[in-house]
């Protein structure tokens, strides 16, 4: 394992793209190890909440549980996103996919079916977005949103759900451990 300690992130920085995505290091200050994404959602989430509950106080409770609520879920956000590894779970997915059930069985919807056209895009979309809701969140709770953001990030997938939903379903269970 890298210690990121040892790193400059300077030097990351100016890093070919997929070697920055190798250390998942942040876009801006080059930080290995980062999760942009997942401190963003997390920081969204918390300001609306702290926000709401600031509300009580008045306008000026408003302000300050909207900003108090930002910097918890930014860190809530970057510790769910932290559990997963991008990388590891794309490099696991791609391993295992060509032997589960349901791909088997898209085959014979598919004969020229593809992990990277076809499944990629629902694996993604299970590991991810498990990071987008809190802990102890069960797939069926969150299944109606996944299903709506399945049609706008499947790309050239020829999956429909049902299809889909299995792998999307794998990916959660796998990252929610």
């Amino acid at each position: 394992m890298t210690n990121h300690n040892e790193i400059d992130r300077h030097v990351v920085k100016e890093l070919p793209k997929d070697q920055r995505d190798e250390l998942n290091a942040d876009p801006i200050t080059g930080e290995p190890g980062a999760h942009p994404v997942g401190t963003g959602l997390g920081a969204v989430g918390g300001a609306a909440t702290g926000a709401a509950v600031g509300t009580v106080a008045g306008p000026i409770g408003t302000l300050v549980g909207g900003a108090i609520g930002a910097v918890v879920g930014g860190l809530a956000g970057k510790g769910v996103a932290e559990a997963v590894n991008p990388t590891e779970e794309e490099a696991y997915w791609r391993g295992v996919a060509h032997s589960t059930p349901y791909y088997l069985d898209t085959l014979n919807a598919y004969d020229d079916l593809t992990y990277d056209r076809d499944y990629r895009p629902a694996y993604h979309l299970g590991y991810t977005g498990r990071a987008e809701y809190p802990n102890g969140t069960r797939f069926e709770d969150a299944e109606n949103d996944l299903k709506l953001k399945w049609e706008k990030v499947k790309g050239t997938s020829r999956l429909n759900w049902e299809q889909a939903r299995y792998a999307v379903l794998d990916a959660w269970e796998r990252v929610n451990g």
